[in-house]
C-alpha cells in the first residue's frame, strides 16, 4: 500500500487527488496543545473554469498554491489537522483566480465533513455541546449549526397515529410560549412522536388539526393526567377514543391530601411534632406492606416496636387524620387491585370526619369517574412518557438549560433516535 493510500485510508477520505508525499506527517505545537498534522497536495487538471464555465484549455494557468488547514477527527486522542496545499488557477478569460475544491470538505470551509459527522454522533448522547466542541476542536456555534440541521430535515408525516396515544408535559425553556411543553407519545412502544411549544387547548387544537381524520379515528384510547384542557381536546378530534388517567397521577392526588393533612395536625399537635414529621413515608405505604413482625427501636419512640404500631400510634393522635388515612388506604388498595366497584363504594360511602383536602381529592375523582372506569379495566398507563421526560430533564441538566426551544426539540429528538443520522444531512 502506497504512503498516500495508508493515509486516506486511516484518516477515512475519499478523494483520490489529494497525495502525500513522505515525511508528510509531523506534531505540532499550536497554542499550547500538540496536534498531528498531515501534510498533502491537492492538484489536478479542471474541467472548465468555474467563474466563467469556459471549458479548459491553455489560457487557464496554474496559479501557485494556497494553504489550508483543515481540521479532521481526533486520531488516537490527539487533535488533528490536514495542512492541504490546494493548486490555484489564473482564467484569463474571465481574468479571475479560482482554487481546486476537495472532497474532504464543503467550499469555504475548514471543518471536515468526518468532523461533522462525529459531532452529530456525539449528540445523540447525554453530553453537553461545550463538552463536545472541545472535543472535536470546533466552536460551540460549529455544533449549533450541525443540529439545526438535523430540524431542518425532519419531517413529520400527519397522516398516521397509533392506537394508544399518551399526553404529559414537561418544565419548557424560556423562550417558548408556554411554560409548560407538551410531549406526545406512542403509548404502544413508548416512542416519543412530537413535542410541542406549549399545552394550552388552541395550540394543541391546531396542531392534531394537522392531522388526516383517518389518522384521529384511529386513536382508540389516550392517557392523561387529570388536566381538563386534554379532555376538551379529546372529546373534540378524537371521536373513537377512550380516555383513560394514569393511575400513578390518581394515586398521587389522594396521597397529596394525605400528606397536607398531616401536616395541619403536625402543625397543632406540638407533642407529636417529631414522629408525624419523621414517619410520613410509613403513612403513605400501603398497610399491607408494612412491617408487623420485627421489632426495632425507632427515634422518638421508648420501646421497641414495629412499624405496623408506628402509623397506629400516629393516626391515633387525631380522628380527623385517622379517618383520612383509612380513606387513603381503602382507595390505595382498590387502584392496585383494579376493583371499580370497591373504589365507587369508598367515593360515595367515605367518613363524614375526612380532611377537606381529602373531600376535595374524592370530589375530582368524582369528576373523572367514568374516565377511571378505563383506567381499572385497561393495561395502559404513563409509564412510558414519565421516563422520556425524565431523560429530557437530564439533558437539559446536562446543558445547563437551553435558550432556544427549537434547537431544545431538535437535542430531544436527535438524542431518542427519532431522526436517522447521516452525512449528508450534516454537510452545512
Amino acid at each position: 500500500m502506497s504512503n498516500t493510500n495508508y493515509i486516506t485510508e486511516m484518516l477515512e477520505m475519499k478523494d483520490n487527488n489529494i497525495k502525500f508525499y513522505e515525511n508528510c506527517y509531523h506534531k505540532e505545537k499550536i497554542k499550547g496543545v500538540y496536534y498531528k498534522v498531515f501534510d498533502g497536495v491537492l492538484s489536478y487538471k479542471p474541467t472548465c473554469c468555474p467563474k466563467c464555465g469556459v471549458i479548459f484549455d491553455k489560457k487557464i494557468e496554474k496559479h501557485g498554491f494556497i494553504t489550508s488547514n483543515i481540521k479532521l477527527p481526533n486520531v488516537s486522542g490527539f487533535k488533528t489537522i490536514l495542512r492541504l496545499r490546494k493548486q490555484r488557477y489564473l482564467c484569463k478569460h474571465c481574468g479571475k483566480a479560482f482554487t481546486l475544491r476537495d472532497n474532504v470538505t464543503n467550499y469555504g470551509c475548514f471543518i471536515s465533513n468526518n468532523t461533522k459527522y462525529q459531532i452529530a454522533l456525539d449528540l445523540t448522547k447525554k453530553r453537553s455541546e461545550v463538552d463536545i466542541s472541545k472535543d472535536n476542536n470546533v466552536s460551540t456555534n460549529t455544533v449549533e449549526r450541525i443540529m439545526d440541521s438535523f430540524y431542518n430535515s425532519q419531517k413529520l408525516y400527519k397522516n398516521s397515529l397509533p392506537e394508544v396515544l399518551l399526553f404529559d408535559e414537561f418544565k419548557s425553556v424560556k423562550s417558548a410560549n408556554g411554560a409548560m411543553s407538551f410531549h406526545l407519545c406512542n403509548g404502544i412502544t413508548g416512542k416519543t412522536i412530537d413535542i410541542l411549544e406549549d399545552r394550552k387547548l388552541l395550540s394543541l387544537l391546531k396542531y392534531f388539526g394537522k392531522y388526516s381524520h383517518k389518522a384521529l379515528n384511529n386513536v382508540k384510547y389516550i392517557v392523561i393526567d387529570m388536566y381538563s384542557p386534554y379532555v376538551s381536546l379529546i372529546k373534540k378530534l378524537f371521536p373513537n377514543a377512550n380516555i383513560v388517567i394514569d393511575n400513578f397521577h390518581l394515586i398521587q392526588l389522594i396521597s397529596r391530601a394525605l400528606n397536607k393533612t398531616r401536616i395541619n395536625v403536625m402543625k397543632e399537635d406540638k407533642k407529636n411534632y417529631n414522629k408525624l414529621k419523621r414517619y410520613w413515608k410509613l403513612l403513605l405505604k400501603s398497610k399491607y406492606e408494612l412491617d408487623f413482625e420485627k421489632w426495632k427501636k425507632f427515634t422518638c419512640f421508648n420501646s421497641f416496636i414495629t412499624e405496623s404500631d408506628v402509623v397506629n400510634y400516629i393516626i391515633n393522635t387525631n380522628e380527623e387524620l385517622k379517618q383520612t388515612y383509612l380513606v387513603y388506604q381503602n382507595l390505595l388498595s382498590s387502584f392496585k387491585n383494579k376493583d371499580f366497584n370497591s373504589f365507587s363504594y369508598i367515593l360515595n360511602n367515605h367518613s363524614n370526619y375526612i380532611s377537606n383536602y381529602m373531600k376535595t381529592s374524592i370530589k375530582t375523582l368524582n369528576e373523572f369517574k367514568d374516565k377511571i372506569y378505563n383506567t381499572f379495566n385497561t393495561n395502559y398507563h404513563n409509564g412510558y412518557i414519565e421516563g422520556n421526560n425524565n431523560f429530557i430533564k437530564v439533558i437539559k441538566r446536562i446543558a445547563f438549560g437551553f435558550r432556544s426551544f427549537i434547537r431544545f426539540k431538535t437535542r430531544i429528538l436527535i438524542c431518542k433516535g427519532l431522526i436517522s443520522i447521516n452525512k449528508k444531512m450534516v454537510n452545512v
